[in-house]
């Protein structure tokens, strides 16, 4: 069943989603699969900090601002991604793709290699039938 909202709720729960990754928020990759929502993770494979305000939101659509280069903690394919605040609270988990697949994070190269340099092409969640 696909629910149709109306352009001011997709847009506060979008800014919910800013507001609750506070300053420098975290977006930690893994592979494998996605655990329920705010499960344990897995082993992670880079962590990212977001700009200073997670984003930006029009139209029911959250863009995510700049999201930092990091390190490759270890080897594996992204396959989805958890945001946390800056403390480590759980905020929300994505799907990851390269750049033009469906997932909300996305990268040119979902291949990671322990101890090259990660980047995020970019993020972006569209709310209900946005």
């Amino acid at each position: 069943m696909t629910i149709g909202l109306s352009t001011a709720v997709r847009n506060a729960r979008s800014t919910a989603i800013v507001t609750q990754a506070g300053a420098n928020a975290i977006l930690t990759l893994y592979s494998g699969t996605r655990p329920a929502s705010g499960g344990t993770a897995t082993t992670a494979l880079s962590a990212h900090t977001c700009a200073a305000t997670l984003g930006t939101v029009s139209n029911g659509v959250l863009t995510f601002g700049a999201i930092g280069n990091a390190t490759a903690s270890a080897s594996g394919a992204a396959t989805w991604a958890r945001l946390t605040t800056s403390g480590g609270t759980f905020v929300a988990d994505f799907d990851v793709s390269t750049t033009g697949g469906a997932g909300e994070v996305q990268m040119a190269n979902t291949s990671i290699v322990s101890s090259a340099t990660v980047s995020i092409s970019s993020g972006s969640l569209t709310e209900g039938n946005a």
